[in-house]
């Protein structure tokens, strides 16, 4: 981008709107969907589906719950004709689906579509002309009556041919194409002389699609273009108005909600915003952004990972990793502390779920950092958290216990989480749950040294316990006695009188890591020594006062 190149363009004109109502508008209620995959977004692809691949795509949005899906443009190749005949010959089509297909105003080019479409059950013809400045003056050279006497036309010959499709819902589409670099009120004259042909009523009512071709203007500009037309426009009740939103400048999502406040009732779009140079709308995330409102959106995609699949091997797309709700890593926090963050609020929202009290029945989620139950798509937890050199103890101790079960104290896990944090930074990467673990393992369970247990065996009565151990200390193995008001106690007692240095017990933790017969179990000790420095140590054994012992040991060796 060159400084000096800047003159060469200028804003986009804004619409005079001055009572507009969209900003003050809140969303209720789903819009009807329709899924161009099968098109607009095949058509941007550099290698095309087949056939089987379109059917199988076909099936997946069925599955999740499309009522219209535009299956292709019939008259562009033998392909997309032939791929329509197969749907509805095979009859592949449920009773419930309409099917779209897209046609320019060319009377040969209807022709071919409506031969496409004998037999079909339910379908949409959807038929477009283009109307901005730039496209009548540099691709057709015509003016504003001879472009909406091409809208006409086209029009009537489609009106001309609805008798052969007898025995067939038909649903008729218009498409002022690059409406949104229109005049408004050009655009309204245009729509309005095809209404005339069409002749559509409140309850016969005709599909008027105002895409974002390209988008040239900040959503909001679009929100005021939709409201203007639903204002103005005549017979607007008997209407289905549409949105088909482009991502040139990365707010297709804003653009159609905001179209959707402007009393928009439809949108077309594609699963994860594949079409032309930066995508279609992606309708995965608009109807996900309802959902995570509490607003059904009338769409299943409570198997999300695999409909990504699907989506992928169909067309040779890759769904980014940062992609709304379907990218690999929008579960997944590395900072630290939006780790310990989640991992509480997980907690708080499984209490609230598995224990429901009367001031939780009716719970609301509300989880910090997630804004929808990763479980909600079919997606899990695991994928919550990850940990590399921006991970804090919160990530670290989520890890640990969800894997393998280890509970960490919350000062262990304060002293644990910077050492496996200049682990993992020496490293440069993410560590997997085991690497982790064994992390853990090598600085708390394998501390041998100097102190090591080789026996240790308890005796009490009336509150008073006393001890034998055999240890070895850098190699030399020791026989030491002691007393104390536990086995803890009377081992410290033990050690002190064998030469350790002063220390006190000031926090023991333990609980069971697996079940069943070898069960094992993990004991935290954390030593306070006389300076007032604190270290933890950790051991397990299938003996909990074993596991203890030897916990005390590891914290010693550490100190």
């Amino acid at each position: 981008m060159l400084k000096d190149t800047v003159a060469k363009y200028r804003p986009f004109p804004g619409v005079h709107l001055p009572n507009r109502q969209w900003p003050t508008r809140t969303l209720t209620r789903a819009p009807l969907w329709c899924s161009v995959d099968l098109r607009d977004g095949n058509q941007a692809l550099a290698v095309p589906m087949n056939v089987s691949q379109k059917l199988e795509l076909f099936d997946a949005l069925v599955k999740c719950g499309f009522k219209e899906i535009e299956v292709g443009f019939p008259s562009a190749s033998n392909t997309e004709f032939a791929f329509n005949r197969r749907l509805i010959e095979e009859n592949r089509i449920p009773d419930d689906v309409t099917i779209q297909v897209l046609v320019q105003a060319r009377e040969d080019l209807i022709e071919k579509t409506f031969q496409s479409l004998v037999g079909a059950k339910r379908v949409v013809i959807h038929m477009y002309n283009s109307t901005s400045p730039a496209q009548r003056r540099v691709v057709f050279g015509k003016s504003k009556d001879e472009i909406k006497a091409i809208a006409v036309h086209g029009a009537k010959w489609i009106q001309e041919r609805l008798h052969r499709l007898k025995g067939t819902d038909v649903t008729l589409q218009y498409s002022p194409e690059s409406f949104s670099a229109t005049e408004v009120e050009y655009a309204k004259e245009v729509s309005e002389a095809v209404m005339d042909v069409w002749q559509p009523t409140p309850q016969r009512k005709m599909i008027l699609n105002l895409p974002d071709t390209v988008e040239v203007a900040m959503p909001n500009v679009y929100a005021d273009q939709i409201e203007w037309i639903c204002t103005n426009i005549k017979s607007r009740d008997s209407l289905i108005v549409s949105l088909h939103t482009h991502n040139d400048r990365n707010t297709g999502t804003a653009a159609t909600e905001l179209g959707l406040l402007a009393g928009a009732d439809r949108v077309e779009g594609t699963l994860f915003g594949n079409g032309e140079r930066t995508g279609n709308l992606d309708i995965v995330t608009v109807a996900l952004n309802l959902y995570m409102h509490g607003i059904d959106p009338r769409l299943d995609f409570s198997d999300l990972n695999g409909i990504r699949e699907i989506y992928e091997r169909c067309t040779g797309m890759t769904v980014p990793p940062r992609q709304p709700y379907a990218g690999e890593l929008v579960f997944t926090a590395f900072s630290g502390s939006h780790q310990d963050a989640i991992k509480k609020g997980l907690a708080e929202w499984e209490q609230k779920t598995l224990n429901p009290q009367p001031s939780t029945l009716n719970a609301h989620w509300d989880v910090p950092y997630l804004t929808i139950d990763p479980r909600d798509l079919g997606r899990e937890y695991r994928e919550v958290i990850r940990v590399n050199s921006q991970s804090g103890k919160g990530g670290v101790a989520y890890l640990l216990e969800s894997e393998f079960g280890i509970e960490l104290p919350k000062d262990m896990q304060r002293e644990f989480g910077p050492i496996a944090n200049d682990l993992v930074d020496a490293l440069g990467r993410e560590v997997s749950g085991q690497e982790l673990k064994a992390m853990f393992w090598k600085e708390y369970i394998e501390r041998a040294t100097p102190w090591s247990l080789i026996h240790f065996h308890a005796d009490g009565a009336d509150g008073v316990f006393q001890c034998r151990a055999s240890v070895k200390r850098d190699g030399q193995e020791l026989k030491l006695t002691g007393k104390g008001n536990g086995p803890i106690a009377a081992f410290v007692h033990a050690l002190q009188t064998g030469g350790a240095p002063k220390f006190e017990v000031s926090n023991y933790r333990e609980h069971a890591l697996s079940a069943g017969e070898e069960a094992s179990a993990i004991s935290y000790i954390q030593i306070k020594l006389a300076d007032g420095k604190t270290r933890w140590g950790a051991a397990v054994d299938t003996n909990i006062e074993l596991a203890s012992i030897k916990a005390v040991l590891g914290a010693l060796n550490r100190a």
